[in-house]
């Protein structure tokens, strides 16, 4: 079904409302800044409003201390104002804030951020026969009166509905509505029926789910994930390093008795090293030397696994999983069949991933070059990334 434009006459603002704590969705950070799938939560939200063709102008309502938040989140034309103490006093805060050329605007939290196109669409066209109007989904549940966690009695559902936003109204009407209220509402649509504003029911969506516990972060991440199409990348890496005096081998977090050792600026394990500029080369982040300076003294014989923690947290970062990761170790000596199982269980321990993920296998050289000649040890990784 193609989007609703407005009406000619008609210029709808959409007012994100993101001034609030969220402290029930846990996290040192308000919950629309939380990352799903790649993005905050906000970007998100904000992501379907800006794509909407009825939508002429975007603002946000921030909280006042959130600003290098919102900084972070946000495209930098994204208009932003800072909210009130109260739901109440940031939607004023923002009505206050539009644009003079706005007629009607779109009243939406900052923290529903799957509202289909259809439910704006549904809203856009109930504003041209009413001043107010609001998704809804009937309630559908059996419903109780409960006390100290015993039910009490049924309570019945008839004509009940589930409210969702984005809430559209005439902006005079709304301005007003605002003006005369005390404060405290649970939404607009409280304060709008306090005016007597006749506010219409449309049909909302369940996919229109507003993030508020913990559990709703993994809910809406698996969500937004049906609807976008996935995203592969492949990284591949290459590294060697020569034998020098010592007695062990460390490869793939594995400490190997050998007569000589690796040399390198750090613990020159050669098939770490390979894996880790594999990942971040799937995500076209450069190298293990551009992240950590050889030239830096303090990575100065440093344990590889530091390295590859931080390329595992990129790719969690960027809104990617590790598919699987496929090492080669090219040598003569030691021998790698023997320590294959574990180094992928070093591996696995420090990647976060299932062992059946990881593979290390070895190959020779057939004597030539200069692994042939046990000059040193090469190692070859490949890397797959899907979206998370």
């Amino acid at each position: 079904m193609p989007s609703t434009s407005p009406a000619p006459s008609r210029k709808v603002a959409a007012l994100i409302v993101a001034a609030g704590r969220g402290t029930r969705a846990g996290g040192d950070i308000p919950k629309q800044y939380q990352v799903i799938a790649g993005k905050p939560v906000l970007a998100h939200t904000v992501e379907r409003f800006r794509a909407h063709p009825g939508v002429h102008s975007l603002l946000v309502v921030i909280g006042a201390e959130d600003d290098a938040l919102a900084a972070s989140a946000l495209p930098e034309d994204v208009a932003r104002t800072p909210g009130g103490a109260s739901r109440d006093a940031s939607v004023r805060a923002g009505l206050d804030a539009l644009p003079p050329d706005i007629t009607h605007v779109l009243i939406h939290d900052g923290a529903r951020p799957l509202v289909p196109d259809a439910v704006i669409d549904r809203v856009l066209t109930a504003l041209e026969t009413h001043p107010g109007a609001a998704p809804a989904l009937a309630v559908t549940d059996a419903l109780w009166r409960g006390e100290d966690g015993r039910v009490l009695a049924p309570t019945p559902r008839d004509g009940l509905f589930r409210a969702q936003t984005p809430q559209g109204f005439d902006l005079a009407a709304i301005r007003a509505a605002h003006a005369a209220h005390p404060g405290g509402a649970a939404d607009d649509v409280e304060v709008a029926l306090s005016a007597g504003l006749d506010v219409a029911i449309v049909e909302g969506h369940e996919d229109n789910i507003k993030v508020t516990l913990p559990g709703c972060f993994a809910r809406a991440e698996r969500m937004l994930a049906k609807g976008m199409p996935m995203d592969v990348r492949l990284g591949n890496g290459y590294d060697v390093h020569r034998f020098g005096p010592g007695d062990h081998v460390v490869l793939c977090g594995v400490e190997v008795a050998h007569p000589r050792g690796l040399q390198g600026h750090s613990d020159a394990d050669v098939g770490m090293h390979a894996i880790t500029d594999a990942l971040y080369g799937a995500l076209a982040e450069g190298d293990i030397g551009q992240h950590f300076p050889p030239s830096d003294p303090q990575w100065k014989g440093a344990a590889s696994e530091i390295f590859l923690r931080h390329a595992v947290g990129r790719v969690a970062e960027r809104g990617y999983r590790i598919a699987n990761v496929d090492c080669t170790l090219v040598c003569e000596r030691p021998k790698i069949g023997p320590h294959a199982e574990a180094m992928r269980e070093a591996l696995a321990a420090i990647m976060g991933l299932d062992a059946e993920r990881i593979s290390v296998k070895a190959t020779t050289s057939e004597r030539l070059g200069f692994t042939g000649r046990e000059e040193g040890i090469a190692a070859i990784a490949t890397a797959a990334l899907v979206t998370a």
